[in-house]
């Protein structure tokens, strides 16, 4: 995946069992938090983190959506640990990940955030270490210093 392409339309079921199409979310930009495990330290300080300024990404025009191999059963009762109000889907197959080169080579998630234009093409991609994670003030800074026709 890279900053520019088409990002691939894809259907997954969220935490409550909805049916989440990427294409069709897109009245907005949307950023894809590809993420390992539920309930592991730090991601459950990612997503807490995420969560706590959920506020913020709306006030620049993006939706947040987590994204990992878990179980919808896993997500629910993460999100519910956590109150945690960012959509996540389960994307038990991996098929969204692969699409999306958000795997490792051991087939697990990596921690990568890919922003989405209202345009479906990739307009930023961020990422890092396991034991670490982007935090939401420098996504929005780096989001923010983006030039405004990168950012539709």
């Amino acid at each position: 995946m890279k900053v520019g392409q088409t990002a691939p339309n894809f259907i997954l079921k969220d935490e409550r069992g909805n049916e989440f199409e990427l294409y069709k979310n897109l009245d907005r930009k949307i950023l894809l938090v590809f993420y390992p495990m539920d309930d592991t330290p730090v991601c459950s300080s990612q997503l807490s983190e995420y969560n706590d300024n959920l506020e913020e990404f709306l006030k620049h025009g993006i939706n947040v959506v987590g994204i990992n191999a878990d179980t919808i059963q896993s997500h629910i009762e993460f999100c519910n640990k956590l109150k945690i109000e960012i959509p996540l889907l389960a994307d038990e197959n991996k098929n969204v990940s692969r699409q999306y080169d958000a795997l490792n080579f051991f087939g697990m998630n990596k921690r990568v955030l890919i922003l989405i234009g209202t345009n479906k093409k990739v307009i930023w991609i961020g990422s890092t270490l396991p034991l670490k994670f982007i935090r939401s003030s420098e996504i929005l800074s780096t989001i923010s210093s983006l030039n405004s026709e990168e950012m539709t």
